[in-house]
């Protein structure tokens, strides 16, 4: 188990994050899942009223309380631009290519005069014991009855593939976070400039280990 110490635990009450779930003081369980979006402004109306009606659908079908997500984040460009560029260079007909440089150069000039955002949609799906007279009004906060972590993790993976199976029919992609993109999530909520510029790039179990690892001068890890 990925445990943390007391200055998360702190702020963000994480004690571990551990296969795709999220240990909260009080004996909390969550998992997170990102969601995509559809282009609803290019849709028909027949289009929309299948996908309003689709994710009402979902709504309607919860049993149990989640919490929506949605980020604001600034667009990186230069990755996106830069495999544009080498699209244009290896796979798409001139044709194309001179049309995807022509956007590339409408997105850096669109870029000096306004920041891009682009938008980052997941819910929060808590696991719940049996219900009490003491009913959480949040699904972050401490009021549901506690949960073994075994049962917690079953529950949870059911509530994500039930959340996929729904938001699959209103022609949504969803993708549940692992553990270091969740330790990610976390990071970048509590600190975001600090994000920005100290990114997490190893796994998790880099960061949390004890015991610092070494190779000996035969090639034997010590």
């Amino acid at each position: 188990m990925r445990r943390f110490g007391s200055v998360q635990a702190i702020h963000v009450n994480v004690v571990a994050i551990e296969e795709g779930v999220v240990h909260l003081a009080g004996g909390q369980y969550r998992a997170v899942v990102e969601v995509g979006s559809v282009n609803f402004g290019l849709a028909g109306d027949t289009e929309r009223e299948a996908i309003v009606a689709s994710y009402a659908a979902f709504l309607n079908s919860l049993t149990f309380p989640v919490q929506m997500l949605v980020r604001a984040l600034p667009v990186d460009l230069e990755t996106y631009l830069a495999e544009m560029e080498r699209q244009a260079q290896q796979t798409l007909t001139p044709r194309l290519a001179d049309l995807a440089r022509d956007h590339a150069a409408f997105v850096r000039r669109l870029a000096r005069h306004r920041t891009l955002l682009e938008r980052r949609f997941y819910l929060v799906i808590p696991a719940q014991g049996e219900v009490t007279e003491r009913r959480s009004r949040w699904p972050l906060s401490r009021g549901s009855a506690r949960l073994d972590r075994d049962t917690a993790r079953r529950q949870l993976t059911f509530r994500c593939e039930e959340v996929a199976r729904q938001l699959g029919r209103c022609g949504l992609t969803v993708h549940r976070l692992g553990d270091t993109e969740l330790a990610h999530l976390y990071y970048a909520c509590w600190s975001p400039e600090l994000a920005r510029v100290q990114r997490l790039r190893r796994r998790l179990t880099e960061y949390t280990a004890l015991v610092v690892q070494g190779m000996t001068t035969d090639g034997r890890r010590q």
